[in-house]
C-alpha cells in the first residue's frame, strides 16, 4: 500500500504576484486530498455556442486560413476573435445606419483588375 502523506496547509501570500511566483515553482499535489474531491456535474448546462452556417468567398477563408496558420490558431477561432472585436468596436460607437460595408483591399483589386 502506498504510504499516505499528510496535506500540507496552504501558504499565505502578500500579494498575488508572490502567489503567482510561488506556483510557478512549486507542485501543487501536496495541497491536494484527493479521496475528499467530489464531483460536480451541471445537469442544466446547455451550450454557449450555436451551430451556423456560413459561406465565404474562397479566397477570403484561404487568406484567414494563412493568417490563422502563422498565428497557431483555429481558423474558427480566429473568425470568433475577430467578428467579436468589430462588434464591440460598432457597439462602442454606434452603428451608423445606411452606412456601407467597406470592401476589402483585396476585393478593391479584383475589381480593379477585371
Amino acid at each position: 500500500m502506498a504510504k499516505r502523506t499528510s496535506r500540507r496547509t496552504l501558504p499565505v501570500f502578500a500579494s498575488e504576484r508572490a502567489e503567482r511566483e510561488y506556483w510557478e515553482t512549486h507542485d501543487a499535489s501536496p495541497f491536494v486530498e484527493w479521496s475528499e474531491a467530489r464531483r460536480t456535474v451541471f445537469p442544466n448546462l446547455k451550450a454557449s455556442t450555436e451551430t451556423i452556417s456560413l459561406r465565404l468567398p474562397t479566397a477570403l477563408l484561404s487568406d484567414l486560413k494563412i493568417l490563422a496558420n502563422k498565428q497557431d490558431v483555429p481558423y474558427q477561432s480566429l473568425l470568433k476573435v475577430y467578428l467579436a472585436e468589430r462588434v464591440a468596436r460598432e457597439s462602442n460607437r454606434g452603428a451608423r445606419p445606411n452606412r456601407a460595408v467597406q470592401p476589402s483591399s483585396r476585393s478593391r483589386r479584383r475589381t480593379v483588375r477585371g
